[in-house]
């Protein structure tokens, strides 16, 4: 779906140009040599796309899957397979080469075998074959004997498929109607995309994606399943964003705004309706209801009407423009009119909606006047966090950190994840994220609507995930700590704090440590030092603030500000305190060198962790630089480390 546009403006562009200019034909066969092969791009596509890992091998898998049937099904070869004459083979098997169908089939087939075998180990003689390598060659033999029952159904299904586009073609304005109503009722499904590929490509032999930008079929007709959607998408929707604004609370009116106006903007431009649909889908499932059954009757009447436009991606702004021009559009103008008339329709009735059936549309949730928690520091951010960066950590907290993720995906405009529990995630703590909806599916698999910049925040969430970051809500028992943090202001600005090592042993850059958390700074900067004995000491003077239930942490804040994690161990919060025997208290005030605790480092090792001693400085935008002696060296109890100055 990404691919398609690139077909819109090369086709678009081509027949805005003087069609008697060479560029403009050149263009128009550019697009067109993208549209003709949309069976490769779904069988690529799905292959990369419904995979777990995101592989290039899966892609590979992909067009080895669609070229098996192709060639093994063309006319000549089943001629050959059947013992008869070319002519005399069933004209279904001319339509095997290039039909969607047999590209989703094969897309789907090898993102299947890649996720199960791509780590498959052979014998030694066939090594070579091993892991990757080997799914490429199984989507082969798999892909053959699909071909075989090809052979003997593909006739009957082909049929049914055709007769089933006549039928749908043959209801006319009804049958766009009903498609536009069943389609988006079938989003919060997915199920949507199913449906499409029957009327927008050629499965069935409807093809009006197809056949529009490669202006065949009849003017007036070609394009009714697409035209309908851009009243709604550019005008509809976005008035009914401006309802859902009017009736929020006078308190929440401003983050609604917000909101809606992104959301709008979305549908209206881009035609992604995500961000707006998922607002209300769930929280008001009758007004999206009501949205379904206004989407069929705009398709319905802009099939009446004849009038057409199209689109690849989506029926917004952009797609509208390159369109215009095509010669089988047909008074492309009167869907503006149309969508006016909509605009009108959807702010009344949404806005009648709301009020009569007190829907909880966005913004017109119940004030909670004793205060909500403030979950929003549950990862630690940082100055260099990005907006993407911030938004995944929130979500990241809000679906329980990693122990309770399993697959990362997204699409358009969606997360798609799968976790162990949903029930784990924390809805509010999610919609922190200023994300539109969330869609808890199953047990095991939740949608969260970010929007069309969802890819920036999911590879946000992908790096925070592989690197194992932690979450320190306390609701959650295995997560790492975070010191209590204090406002800014309480930090003493130009105060020096000195740091001492933390154990006997070898001093460590944190940059070093093999845990990418700390070594990535994502907590702070610092440093650690590998133990030699298991006496550890306060690297600095100051106030014990936390002691976290497992014993493997705990939090001190020196009187000037600065706030420090001391980390025992690496991936310890498993051991469940039992190597680590606590000897002050919270509240307590240290001096450097005064024992924190005794750590039992066999037991640490024995388990298969490490023993590194993590020393953090937590409150980074408070420190304005740091001044280290030489890393790498043996360091005593008493051995200066480093010195800290606040800003």
């Amino acid at each position: 779906m990404a691919v398609l546009p690139a077909a819109a403006l090369l086709e678009g562009i081509g027949h805005w140009l003087p069609q008697n200019w060479g560029l403009s034909q050149f263009l128009q066969i550019g697009g067109t040599a993208i549209l003709s092969q949309l069976a490769l791009l779904f069988a690529v596509g799905l292959s990369i796309g419904m995979s777990k890992v995101k592989d290039g091998a899966s892609a590979m898998a992909g067009v080895v899957a669609y070229i098996v049937p192709v060639y093994v099904l063309s006319p000549k070869n089943v001629a050959l397979l059947k013992g008869i004459n070319v002519k005399d083979v069933n004209p279904a098997f001319s339509a095997i080469a290039g039909n969607v169908f047999i590209g989703i089939v094969a897309g789907l087939i090898a993102a299947a075998l890649f996720d199960r075998f791509h780590e498959t180990k052979l014998p030694m003689a066939l090594s070579f074959f091993s892991g990757k390598r080997l799914v490429p060659i199984l989507s082969t033999l798999v892909m053959l004997l699909i071909s075989v029952v090809l052979l003997f159904v593909w006739p009957f299904l082909y049929d049914a498929l055709i007769s089933f586009g006549k039928f749908f073609v043959g209801l006319g304005a009804v049958g766009a109607g009903l498609f536009g109503f069943f389609n988006r009722l079938l989003i919060p499904t997915g199920l949507h995309q199913a449906l499409n590929q029957v009327f927008e490509f050629n499965i069935a032999g409807i093809n009006d994606i197809g056949n529009f930008w490669a202006n065949k079929g009849t003017k007036g007709i070609t394009g009714m399943y697409l035209a309908g959607y851009f009243p709604v998408m550019m005008f509809g929707l976005p008035a009914g964003a401006l309802a859902i604004y009017k009736n929020a609370l006078p308190e929440r009116k401003k983050a609604t705004a917000g909101l809606m106006m992104a959301g709008a903007f979305a549908s209206f431009f881009t035609g992604v309706t995500e961000p707006l649909e998922f607002s209300f889908m769930f929280v008001a499932w009758p007004l999206y209801v009501i949205h379904a059954v206004l989407t069929g009757l705009s398709m319905f009447f802009a099939a009446l009407m004849h009038w057409t436009a199209g689109f690849t991606f989506s029926a917004g702004l952009v797609d509208y423009i390159l369109s215009f021009h095509m010669p089988i559009a047909n008074k492309p103008y009167m869907l503006l009119v149309q969508g006016i008339v909509m605009a009108f329709i959807y702010y009344f009735v949404f806005d009648f909606a709301i009020k009569k059936f007190n829907l909880m549309t966005p913004g017109r949730e119940p004030v909670d006047v004793d205060g909500a928690t403030d979950q929003n520091a549950a990862v630690a951010t940082s100055d260099d966090d990005d907006k993407y960066m911030i938004a995944a950590k929130k979500i990241y907290a809000g679906i329980g950190g990693h122990d309770n993720i399993k697959v990362i995906d997204n699409c358009t405009t969606r997360l798609r994840l799968q976790l162990e529990d949903t029930g784990k995630a924390n809805k509010s703590q999610i919609m922190s994220a200023n994300v539109s909806g969330i869609n808890v599916l199953d047990k095991t698999n939740i949608q969260i609507v970010v929007g069309t910049e969802v890819q920036f925040v999911a590879d946000a969430l992908k790096k925070l995930y592989d690197n194992n970051v932690v979450v320190s809500a306390p609701a959650t028992a295995e997560k790492e700590p975070e010191p209590k943090s204090e406002p800014v202001s309480d930090v003493k600005s130009g105060e020096t704090d000195v740091f001492y090592s933390v154990a006997n042993g070898e001093l460590e850059d944190i940059e070093k440590v093999s845990d990418p958390t700390f070594a990535q700074k994502m907590l702070g900067d610092g440093y650690a030092v590998v133990p030699t004995d298991g006496k550890i000491v306060a690297p600095v003077d100051g106030t014990i603030t936390t002691i976290f239930p497992t014993k493997h942490a705990l939090g001190i804040k020196t009187d000037n500000g600065l706030e420090v994690l001391v980390h025992m161990g690496i991936d310890t919060v498993q051991l469940k305190g039992e190597p680590f025997e606590i000897k002050v208290s919270d509240g307590q005030k240290v001096q450097h060198g005064d024992q924190l605790a005794q750590v039992d480092l066999k037991q640490i090792t024995d388990a298969g962790k490490k023993t590194d001693m993590m020393v953090i400085i937590t409150n980074m935008p408070s420190v304005a630089y740091m001044k280290y002696d030489v890393l790498n060296q043996e360091v005593k109890l008493d051995n200066e480390v480093v010195k800290v100055t606040t800003k």
